[in-house]
């Protein structure tokens, strides 16, 4: 029988990009748990089932009709994890080669979405007095990126994500510091490097850097991100979790 966390159990949590490679463990893991998830994301269309609906994240229309969907199935929102990742599709281009276009676009899609579903979600929030929202960050918005790990493939680590992700983990300091009074919880969780089937010559680079000597793996992060929205988490507000098997302590 698995461990329930009666503390999550029938809580209403909306996962925005939940059909990817975390949200997915995510949306199990919480439903192991008792909780009502709803997945958000623009891949889903199944509309006759309110537990996926068809939201793109980075248009305000579709993000209120998302909250308000929900909300008026179930009367409130309980927790919401700003896990959605839109980007362009140059991206990943080495970084003498991005476009400013390209730049300026892939913070709006990322940062300026999390900030506006955000703050919408926080005006149902503070009406309950309650909520948690937890957003995913990421190791290189700590850090900078370790390049040698690329070496002898094609990869790299976008100039726009370490913004994204070092602005989102700042936000999320200032968010809890303003929610608060609305006993409103907001943390973030930032993992390392995830196993994705990249090349293994990456795999291999990663792997002998890290103390833990593996990558990451979504289930490593989909208990962390439960944590954070039960109540188990009360008295924590404003906290990057970092989950990368060791990668920032040397």
């Amino acid at each position: 029988m698995p461990f329930i966390n009666m503390k999550l159990k029938d809580k209403i949590i909306v996962v925005t990009g939940g059909s990817g490679l975390l949200g997915t463990e995510m949306i199990r893991y919480l439903k192991a748990q008792e909780a009502i998830v709803i997945n958000a994301d623009i891949n889903n269309n199944n509309e006759a089932d309110v537990s996926f609906i068809k939201t793109d994240v980075t248009d305000e229309a579709s993000s209120d009709k998302l909250l308000q969907t929900v909300n008026d199935k179930f009367g409130r929102i309980d927790g919401l994890v700003n896990n959605a990742y839109p980007r362009t599709k140059d991206w990943g281009v080495k970084f003498e080669s991005i476009p400013l276009a390209s730049w300026k676009k892939n913070i709006d899609l990322q940062l300026n979405s999390v900030f506006y579903i955000s703050q919408q979600v926080l005006c149902y929030m503070q009406s309950n007095l309650s909520g948690s929202i937890v957003n995913i960050a990421s190791i290189y918005g700590m850090v900078g990126p370790d390049f040698t790990v690329y070496e002898n493939t094609e990869m790299t680590m976008p100039a726009a994500y370490a913004a994204i992700k070092g602005g989102l983990i700042n936000f999320t300091r200032y968010l809890a510091s303003y929610a608060g009074k609305y006993k409103v919880r907001v943390n973030c969780v930032s993992p390392g490097g995830i196993f994705d089937h990249q090349p293994e010559s990456f795999v291999t680079n990663y792997e002998k850097k890290v103390p833990l000597r593996r990558m990451g793996l979504p289930a490593d992060i989909a208990p962390a991100v439960a944590f954070l929205l039960s109540d188990e988490s009360a008295y924590i507000t404003g906290h990057n979790l970092v989950i990368d098997g060791g990668w920032t302590a040397i």
